[in-house]
């Protein structure tokens, strides 16, 4: 199950090698992979936009500079999937809504964007994202359903569902993610592909996201070592965000030798209040036993915090409420059904119930700084399942029509604001990918991206490739 070796199959650093001694070039890449999401995409929805004369341009002016030898930045001519909720200039962001203007104008890029075309990369297009961001898995009225490279009955997750679905599919080499709740993770996870939540801030995000404090930028790829190149050229300043975090100087590909031996690392199967299925529990304990037999000193324990669902929901219910509070409620009435219901939530509402979120939110932050001050690491399972069927928000049967309630292991981290990542680990009974995530203290995304380096080069399942597909 090793990947092909293909141009559609090669990572960024394995492009830019080829680059840099001319056995390819952008434009043959950009080809074959424009090529490849001609033929997958009527199975997998996982594209909304596709410009192709743009993106061979764009493609074109990269071979010029290779071939003068004057490549521009970290990306130069690496094709990257853009999730369609970046403003893009010259292309709609619609965010998977009907209620969007397609007509724009579009003149700006989001920060993530512009770091982009600062190195050269070659936007390859937009992919799909559930309306507003609003869920984890991706499904939208004016896009339909997209589904899992894996298994096209099933679904790849959310928000970032098309983002990972194109790597999954080798589509792309690099994609850019949002994760308010788990939106990078879960589909991460779900796909058997890398997906990196920074630290808050790190990368920097306008429009500001009307889900505020939860609302994280980032990257994804197919390797720990294009996470970390990708995250290197989001994480570059941008004054349109007053939040963002001041440079630190971390060369995050540089960061990633160093393995974990000697690390504290502490396992945590449930968080002390999910349930997980024998089988994707089976796997993260073995990618932990992995970790372990590389040196790090693992235990098993618990945060000890109690399920922090009701402030999440809060936070984000009022910030979806507030997303569309421009439009009036025939327009709303348009909206995902299951929008509409959490838009109606979040009205609801109180000011003093968000500040209590908010709180809450900075409480949780504190204890798990604690937690860090005597463990470098935390290790959970991404997901307490593998994929379930696309097109519905939770799975058939499940107790509680709330999406957050299957995935427990991911909002907790958006409300403490830590970087986390999702590496493959192994494979469910159904054949489906697992994810195991790696959390750190704030501001420690260095070292999350260390230990999953780690673990990916010891036991290199994100290798694999989704069968079928050709």
């Amino acid at each position: 199950m090793s990947g092909p070796t293909t141009l559609e199959g090669l990572d960024a650093h394995a492009l830019l090698a080829a680059y840099r001694v001319g056995t390819t070039s952008p434009v043959d890449v950009a080809e074959a992979l424009l090529a490849r999401i001609e033929r997958l995409e009527p199975r997998l929805g996982a594209w909304c936009l596709l410009d192709p004369d743009t993106t061979l341009a764009q493609a074109r002016a990269s071979e010029q500079r290779w071939q003068a030898g004057a490549p521009r930045g970290r990306l130069d001519g690496v094709p990257v999937a853009v999730k369609d909720v970046f403003l893009t200039r010259g292309w709609p962001t619609l965010r998977g809504s009907v209620l969007t203007d397609p007509a724009g104008p579009w003149e700006v890029d989001a920060p993530a964007v512009a770091a982009l075309r600062r190195h050269g990369a070659v936007l390859l297009g937009k992919t799909t994202t559930p309306e507003l961001g609003w869920k984890a898995v991706t499904d939208a009225p004016p896009t339909g359903v997209t589904r899992n490279p894996w298994d096209p009955t099933r679904t790849p997750g959310g928000s970032s569902g098309g983002s990972a679905a194109a790597l999954a599919a080798r589509c792309a080499p690099l994609a850019l993610g949002t994760d308010g709740g788990g939106s990078i993770r879960i589909p991460a996870g779900f796909t058997g592909t890398v997906g990196h939540k920074p630290t808050w801030g790190r990368v920097p995000h306008w429009p500001p996201s009307p889900y505020g404090p939860l609302a994280h930028a980032g990257p994804m790829a197919r390797t720990v070592a294009d996470t970390a190149l990708l995250l290197d050229v989001l994480a570059e300043p941008d004054v349109r965000d007053p939040g963002a975090l001041l440079p630190d100087g971390v060369d995050h590909v540089a960061a990633l030798e160093g393995g974990v031996a000697g690390l504290r690392i502490a396992s945590s199967p449930t968080l002390g209040f999910g349930e997980v299925a024998p089988d994707v529990a089976a796997a993260v304990a073995g990618a932990v036993a992995t970790l372990a037999d590389l040196g790090a000193h693992v235990e098993e324990v618990d945060p000890g915090f109690a399920d922090p669902l009701p402030a999440w929901e809060t936070i984000w219910h009022t910030g979806a409420a507030q997303a569309t509070a421009h439009h009036d409620e025939a327009a709303r009435a348009r909206m995902d059904p299951g929008l509409q219901r959490i838009v109606d939530d979040g009205r609801a509402r109180s000011a003093v119930d968000h500040l209590d979120a908010q709180a809450a939110r900075a409480a949780l932050a504190v204890q798990m700084g604690l937690f860090h001050q005597r463990y470098d690491l935390l290790v959970t399972p991404t997901l307490p399942l593998t994929a379930f069927a696309a097109g519905v928000d939770v799975p058939e049967g499940w107790p509680d029509d709330r999406w957050p309630t299957w995935t427990p292991f991911s909002y907790p981290f958006n409300l403490t604001q830590q970087p986390a990542v999702s590496v493959p680990c192994g494979f469910g009974a159904d054949g489906l990918p697992v994810g195991l995530q790696i959390v750190g203290a704030r501001g420690a995304d260095a070292l999350v991206l260390r230990a999953a380096r780690a673990y990916e080069e010891a036991h290199p399942v994100g290798e694999a490739v989704p069968p079928g597909l050709d």
